[in-house]
């Protein structure tokens, strides 16, 4: 149980806020791999190991950091447990994504009325996210530890470094937000990590509000025929 509670950081989150954590919690193992085999078979395996607990009559807690809907494992684990046990009462409970817990962290909106936004692995590629750019009003990049540098090269090109926020474990009392993110060139950051991205001078195309163009209009017409 000591070896559980060190290695799981949601149940580390559970421990700080002083809730008791069951004598029986068991270890569900998920690599941090892109291998799609090794994948496969880590939730195959977690899902089997879960449906036998059930099947003993036991109601089972999965916890996750953040939003169990937003990039967390628990998708691919529900998926793999409804293919074995399409009949198991699954309840999901809705929680504070990451990049909603930084914007409030950090005093911004992530978006206001008419705004767009994105949230995307910075793992796309510097590529991507340079043509999103011309597209958003805020852009959230998860996962930049190992593209850090060039994501900072493209913000710097595109003058935003100004605009960006960088986030660390959020919520955690070894979070860090760093404001001045051109310095974190050449830093190794957290896996825990991510970047907010404003284009406050992004050039808008025409919004349309209400009906659809040209609804109104022929309703208009038809009450006075």
């Amino acid at each position: 149980m000591k070896q559980l509670q060190e290695d799981s950081y949601a149940l580390g989150i559970l421990r700080r806020a002083g809730i008791a954590i069951p004598a029986d919690a068991q270890p569900l193992h998920f690599p941090m791999t892109s291998d799609p085999e090794i994948l496969a078979r880590a939730w195959v395996s977690a899902a089997a190991r879960s449906r036998d607990l059930l099947a003993e009559g036991r109601d089972l807690v999965f916890l996750v950091e953040g939003d169990a809907s937003s990039y967390s494992t628990f998708g691919h684990l529900a998926r793999a447990l409804r293919e074995l046990e399409s009949a198991i009462d699954m309840e999901i409970i809705p929680g504070v994504s990451s990049f909603a817990a930084a914007a409030a962290r950090v005093g911004e909106p992530l978006a206001e009325e008419g705004d767009t936004m994105a949230v995307l692995p910075a793992s796309y590629g510097v590529e991507v996210i340079d043509r999103l750019l011309d597209e958003l009003d805020t852009l959230v990049l998860f996962k930049v530890k190992p593209m850090l540098d060039a994501v900072l090269d493209l913000l710097e090109r595109r003058g935003l470094l100004a605009s960006a926020c960088f986030v660390e474990k959020v919520g955690a009392p070894d979070e860090r937000v760093v404001e001045d993110v051109a310095r974190l060139r050449d830093e190794t950051v957290a896996y825990l990590s991510l970047l907010l991205v404003r284009n406050p001078d992004r050039t808008r195309g025409e919004l349309h509000r209400g009906c659809r163009p040209g609804r109104g209009a022929h309703r208009v017409a038809e009450a006075h025929v």
